[in-house]
């Protein structure tokens, strides 16, 4: 089993975060299944005061994933982009997008706008 992929913590410590143990627990599978998911991208985890996390708003309040999240970790993973600067994207202002920022914005109907700035800055 290969290493987990965790990047470095370049948000902001204001921005709330979930242990993996407990997204195994929100998600109703195993934390081997969640650490998968990181190495997988899926999911981008850092450790904050050496504990595995997330930030919250990759979890939809449902009990699942953000949709759409894996899609654009992805394509910014394609386009070159490493996990902490995905990270910083995903969590940088723009005051274009509702919410402030695309995790935010993508919560919203604005996710498929999200998607396409990715792909534009991607390729």
């Amino acid at each position: 089993m290969s290493a987990i992929p965790y990047c470095d913590d370049v948000l902001d410590r204001s921005v709330p975060v979930v242990q993996l143990v407990d997204v195994a627990k929100t998600l109703g599978v195993a934390i081997s299944r969640v650490h998968q998911m990181v190495r997988d991208r899926q999911l981008l985890a850092f450790k904050r005061d050496r504990v595995p996390v997330v930030p919250e708003a990759f979890l939809d309040g449902e009990g699942d994933i953000l949709k759409g999240l894996p899609g654009l970790i992805a394509v910014l993973h394609d386009g070159g982009y490493q996990d902490d600067e995905i990270l910083r994207w995903l969590f940088d202002e723009d005051d274009s997008l509702p919410g402030g920022n695309p995790v935010a914005a993508m919560h919203t109907q604005s996710a498929r706008e999200v998607m396409r700035r990715a792909q534009a800055l991607a390729f």
